[in-house]
């Protein structure tokens, strides 16, 4: 059957693939809770009649605040099958953000995991009117909970009721309401339709080699669109999807789940790769050269260069010696990582590829919903340091610029209540995403920087930090790094250190101390940090070149407001917090 409207998956599901007691799954009190087809789309069903009970009708807003769960998607399909309105919220954002897009998005029931996401939101409930009804997937004293809802549709079940509502749901319809965790200001509503969806799913599937055998495992949000796109492109190849229990927990759920497909950020993989390395120099004698002679020679990786006789053989001997051991780190069975969310360094491209561990990369946003580019299998296609070609029914062109363009059935039908900068953000059917980039020789996209985070130095020298940012992170010490600088003579920095790998490197070297505060004002920790800067200053031009930098005596997290929900710095937030630290840089 064709599929145009995204609930239609699961009768797609239903009439292509197997029949299997795990569609679905999550873990509850340490086991692995299954669900089958059949019992997804009952409780999905339930909860619809249970809305329609309601008074929900077609274009209503509906949210949902809670971790990835089987749950999720019941409530998601629920929705969009009555032509309702899913506005999916991070668990993780400020007080501020959630009473904005509550309001801005006129949502009438909230569904929320249970006490501690409801302790976040209970107290500015009153001040929104619009919200008829909290349903909690967990008991919590003193309100509805999501079984609530099912036992009230199981009581006013009415398929022919559910069978016209889904006949008067268009492809172009608005199916979801996607609020940005925008660097700057308050969030904007994205406004997706089925078919914006869609057409990414299913320009997409053919690149992941994945079938109805294979497990997925998802652990990145899916209230962020590109989660829960792929989320759909495994319903749509019939691929089981267990949800990791948290962030916490993920590597022993990797070890139990053993999955073939999952989809990162490039912040895990750099945190894996990190914890690997640490290990190998904890390595005696002939174990640790050898360790140490697999991790150079991956480094030194390329896609598709079969004319490397000797340096391919040396990799298959590394890949039993070392590197087979790396595979077994993410369940043995691993088939392909997709990163996304960020710009992937190219040394770990190359050294999880080099190890067998097949990691793509690609590139979008909530405005295209959301793949633009990515890499894939085939030769020709996929380069490291790019994020692959354009999806075959995207097409991509630059500005004079330097912007990327993008036009296709997936750009966004428009910012929610804001005609003007939808207006302004898409020009004669091209996406202006923001992004500066370039289409190379055989057409695969690189991405050079954002449009707004280029500054230019008071000597006229345009600088991108972000460039600069990614490559200094590849050091082991640092585990952000905002590049700043506009308008002075110079670029400077502040750095986050990877205090794990600090307080390691200082047990080494006999550093005493007793805080973080304390370490970074080491004059031998400074020290060691000029020489990291140093050594990627070579790398950079004149102009590129950090030189002066403070350290900072805290991560930046998502709960301390400096990094976006998707792991993105916001740069203006930072910039106004230190700017006494800033200023002290060029003084």
């Amino acid at each position: 059957m064709e599929v145009t409207r995204i609930f239609d998956l699961l009768t797609h599901y239903e009439h292509s693939f197997n029949p299997k007691d795990d569609v679905l799954a999550g873990k509850e009190n340490g086991q692995w809770v299954k669900y089958s087809l059949a019992q997804y789309r009952s409780y999905a069903d339930d909860i619809s009649y249970g809305l329609n009970q309601l008074g929900i009708k077609k274009g209503d807003t509906i949210a949902t605040i809670s971790n990835n769960r089987p749950e999720w998607n019941f409530i998601d399909m629920a929705i969009m099958q009555i032509g309702a309105i899913h506005v999916p919220i991070y668990p993780t954002i400020s007080e501020e953000d959630y009473k904005y897009i509550l309001r801005h998005a006129g949502v009438k029931i909230v569904f929320i995991a249970g006490k501690e996401l409801l302790r976040k939101i209970e107290h500015i409930l009153p001040e929104i009117g619009h919200v008829q009804q909290v349903y909690t997937f967990k008991p919590v004293d003193g309100y509805k909970q999501l079984a609530d809802i099912i036992e009230l549709g199981k009581q006013h079940e009415s398929p022919d009721f559910l069978e016209k509502a889904k006949q008067a749901i268009l492809p172009d319809d608005v199916a979801t309401l996607i609020y940005t965790s925008g660097t700057t200001g308050f969030p904007k509503g994205v406004m997706l339709s089925h078919n914006n969806v869609l057409s990414n799913v299913k320009a997409s599937e053919g690149i992941f080699p994945v079938d109805q055998t294979s497990r997925g495992l998802s652990y990145l949000p899916l209230c962020h669109v590109y989660e829960r796109m792929v989320n759909y492109v495994l319903h749509y190849k019939g691929v089981s999807i267990y949800y990791a229990e948290n962030m916490a927990t993920i590597v022993d759920n990797i070890q139990e789940v053993k999955p073939h497909i999952m989809t990162t950020v490039p912040r895990l993989l750099e945190k894996v790769y990190d914890k690997i390395l640490a290990k190998g120099r904890h390595l005696k004698g002939i174990k640790k050269q050898i360790f140490f002679y697999a991790v150079n020679l991956g480094l030194k990786y390329e896609f598709d260069q079969p004319q490397r006789i000797v340096y391919n053989a040396k990799l298959r001997l590394m890949n039993k010696l070392v590197f087979s051991k790396w595979r077994a780190a993410f369940g043995g069975e691993m088939i392909c990582i997709v990163s996304g969310g960020a710009a992937l360094q190219p040394r770990l491209a190359r050294i999880y590829n080099a190890a067998g561990i097949n990691v793509i990369e690609g590139y979008g946003m909530t405005e295209s919903s959301p793949v633009i580019a990515v890499n894939t299998f085939i030769a020709g296609q996929r380069k490291i340091g790019t994020v692959g070609p354009p999806l075959k029914n995207v097409e991509v062109k630059i500005s004079e610029d330097g912007e990327i363009l993008v036009k296709g059935p997936n750009v966004m039908t428009g910012y929610f209540k804001d005609v003007e900068m939808t207006a302004s953000t898409i020009i004669d059917g091209w996406l202006h995403t923001g992004d500066v980039g370039m289409l190379d020789e055989q057409g695969l996209l690189r991405i050079t920087g954002r449009v707004k985070e280029i500054f230019k130095t008071s000597m006229g020298k345009y600088i991108s930090p972000v460039l600069l940012e990614n490559k200094i992170k590849e050091s082991p010490f640092f585990d952000q790094i905002m590049v700043v600088g506009e308008n002075q003579k110079f670029a400077a920095a502040l750095i986050v250190p990877d205090f794990e790998h600090l307080r390691t490197w200082c047990k080494i070297k006999e550093i005493p101390w007793t805080s973080a505060s304390e370490m970074i004002n080491e004059k031998v920790v400074k020290e060691r940090f000029k020489r990291e800067i140093d050594c990627f200053n070579k790398q950079f031009g004149d102009t590129e070149k950090i030189k002066k930098f403070e350290l900072i005596d805290h991560e930046w997290t998502i709960d301390s407001g400096e990094i976006t929900a998707n792991l993105k710095l916001k740069r203006s937030l930072i910039h106004k917090r230190y700017s006494e630290l800033i200023d002290k840089l060029f003084v």
